[in-house]
């Protein structure tokens, strides 16, 4: 006898095209991913310095742990500042000993600043992009790196600096000999450049390479004992690419089809400066200074809510979306004051964190945020890791932990679509995929007064009653398409669907 009634498939028309969507991007590590990123040198401290301190000869100087980072004089003699020279002594071993606390947050990719061999604390001027600095480890040190976090099923990305590298780097040594030097095409040279060679933002410490020389590109990404595919075959997963904007987008696109060759669903992301819609492609993703102007001046007021809205809609609508997904969204990093600098109203910073984790792309979590630390301008904000306010009753270590748990239990955060709400006062979004239970709609106030408003759910399926994920108390029911919402000041909504009402009873029981 045959079933009268076969098994029903839920889908519409648009969902049945979009079958295996979702599914794809969750497979790709790249999509969605919580970045935790980690200065070495003041991430975690040695354990026996003093063993170390000849790793550090004068005029360098080997600093307490407590110490905080001051800014200094202008050592003429190496031409950098004497804060760049100020070093606290953590390294890869010590790194390595406190990867319970960086897995424990729940992220899904450590990214360490530059490691190569250097000669400054910030490791922006290579002296030998094929070796670590010998206060850190060695390549070994990295390949053991990337198995540890492969184990625990994370990922390992590096900060590539390959605009410029640093003066005392020997290819540029023996560029400047003279004239019939074999590097001097390397580099490009003349009385017009402060120091003699044309240097990043005239920084004389940091001479930039000619990428139009094939000699060049090829040492740096080109052949297979290159810089970019070596350190890829040592199980690193993906490149940070410093200053990207700089490079151009025909050597981004080039580096990453060389990335892609060595290890098929690598990463590179790169920084961008400026409107970062055209560096998506040639790039997987970018890291846009962009967005985090816009996260930072809406928090800080400076940007109306409807102004905001139509700048972000804008800024998803130009940019080709999966590459969005694989791009990392900042608010605070080690060339940034720290949040709580930028920001100074608390409820103003969460505001700028939970757009952060709920916006598409991958958040980048700067060492020391999930603890609340401080720090303002250069070199205040890369002070060391403060292990003393790692505790349970730390109120935004909380905070992070329950932002992170928020995009491992929400698909839709991490590799769903975007649809932005009708608003006013408010800014408002939806994130979601083909399965209506995933809806997650996202409402923030950054205003300095309270907001009340009628938003309308542009999402056909969303019948159900709508629970606050960063408050579980506070409960929310759409009558015919339409919530009203009142926020306070800074005040922000995270609504996640409650799939089966008290008794068991499902409005969407025929919906997928």
């Amino acid at each position: 006898m045959t079933d009268a009634h076969p098994s029903p498939s839920y889908a519409n028309e648009r969902d049945r095209a979009l079958a295996g969507q979702y599914e794809r991007r969750e497979a790709d590590w790249r999509m969605g991913a919580v970045v935790y990123q980690a200065i070495v040198d003041r991430f975690a401290p040695a354990t026996d310095l003093e063993a170390k301190r000849h790793l550090y000869p004068a005029p360098k100087t080997l600093r307490a742990w407590e110490e905080t980072p001051v800014k200094g004089s202008y050592v003429e003699e190496v031409r950098v500042y004497s804060h760049e020279i100020n070093f606290w002594g953590g390294d890869l071993a010590s790194l390595r000993a406190r990867l319970d606390h960086v897995v424990g947050l729940g992220v899904d990719v450590l990214y360490l600043n530059p490691i190569c061999s250097s000669y400054t604390n910030h490791g922006y001027d290579a002296i030998n992009y094929l070796e670590i600095a010998p206060w850190y480890g060695t390549r070994s040190d990295v390949a053991e790196l990337a198995d540890d976090l492969h184990d625990r099923g994370l990922k390992l990305v590096l900060d590539g600096v390959f605009n410029h590298l640093g003066r005392a780097n020997p290819l540029f040594v023996e560029a400047a000999s003279g004239p019939e030097s074999l590097h001097r095409d390397w580099f490009d040279f003349g009385d017009q450049y402060p120091g003699g060679a044309r240097s990043w933002m005239l920084a004389q410490n940091l001479p930039e390479l000619v990428h139009e020389n094939h000699a060049v590109t090829n040492y740096l990404w080109g052949r297979p004992d290159s810089v970019v595919r070596s350190y890829l075959r040592d199980g690193v997963d993906g490149w940070r690419l410093d200053v990207a904007s700089d490079l151009g987008f025909r050597y981004l696109e080039d580096l990453t089809n060389a990335a892609h060759t060595e290890k098929p669903g690598s990463l590179t992301v790169g920084e961008i400066a400026p409107y970062g819609a055209e560096w998506n492609g040639p790039l997987d993703g970018v890291l846009s200074w962009n967005l985090r102007r816009i996260l930072v001046e809406t928090a800080n007021g400076r940007l109306a809510s409807g102004h905001a809205q139509r700048i972000l809609a804008r800024l998803f609508a130009d940019g080709e979306y999966e590459h969005l997904l694989m791009s990392w969204v900042f608010v605070d990093n080690h060339d940034t004051p720290r949040l709580p600098d930028a920001v100074p109203d608390e409820a103003a910073q969460r505001l700028a964190r939970v757009l952060q984790f709920t916006l598409p792309g991958s958040p980048n979590v700067y060492y020391g945020a999930e603890v609340g630390m401080t720090g303002g301008e250069d070199p205040e904000m890369r002070a060391p890791m403060r292990w003393d306010l790692l505790t349970e009753d730390n109120p935004w270590y909380a905070f992070t932990r329950a932002l992170i748990g928020l995009r491992s239990q929400h698909r839709a955060l991490r590799v769903g679509d975007l649809r932005w709400l009708d608003t006013e006062g408010l800014i408002g979004f939806e994130r979601y995929t083909d399965h209506a239970a995933d809806a997650v709609v996202v409402l923030v106030n950054p205003c300095e007064e309270p907001v009340t408003e009628l938003v309308q759910l542009p999402d056909s399926k969303l019948m159900f009653t709508l629970v606050d994920a960063l408050a579980p108390d506070r409960v929310i029911a759409p009558i015919q398409g339409m919530m009203e919402i009142t926020l306070a000041p800074h005040e922000c909504l995270v609504l996640v669907p409650r799939t089966q009402e008290p008794g068991g009873y499902s409005a969407t029981k025929r919906v997928q």
